[in-house]
């Protein structure tokens, strides 16, 4: 599908969407560890500000997703994905400007993100967006 930026539209995510951000994010993110499985990161986002899980599609077809959150002192992003034959189109900068302005909109004053170090393709994105690599160090623990 050879899409054209006005085919592509941002909106909320929507229920009928499960089936087919879950094969997008399988593709994108096909090296993720067990606990993020895709279904359970749905279900959970949707209990917690669910107007800022973001697709984008054209033709009725999921091609980007983005999730962020905030806690009232930092914004955090995850899940930017844009299928593999949409790459390079501008619709994951399109995902992320439309959720920086969700973000700026309810006073957020930093936006955070984590990339795994090996991903150079997607930190040079990232780049290119204004973001730079903090130094700190990513800690993190499982409840479940």
């Amino acid at each position: 599908m050879n899409a054209r930026h006005e085919d592509f539209v941002i909106r909320s995510f929507l229920e009928k969407d499960e089936e087919q951000v879950i094969t997008l994010w399988r593709e994108a993110f096909s090296n993720d560890p067990p606990w993020n499985e895709p279904a359970q990161i749905i279900r959970r986002k949707l209990e917690v500000q669910r107007d800022l899980f973001l697709v984008g599609q054209i033709d009725g077809a999921v091609v980007a997703t983005v999730i962020a959150g905030y806690d009232g002192f930092r914004g955090w992003v995850y899940h930017l994905a844009v299928a593999s034959e949409q790459r390079r189109k501008g619709f994951g900068k399109a995902m992320m400007a439309e959720v920086e302005k969700k973000l700026r909109a309810l006073g957020c004053p930093k936006i955070n993100l984590q990339v795994r170090a090996w991903n150079a393709d997607v930190i040079a994105f990232y780049e290119r967006l204004g973001y730079k690599v903090d130094e700190h160090t990513g800690m993190g623990k499982l409840l479940d």
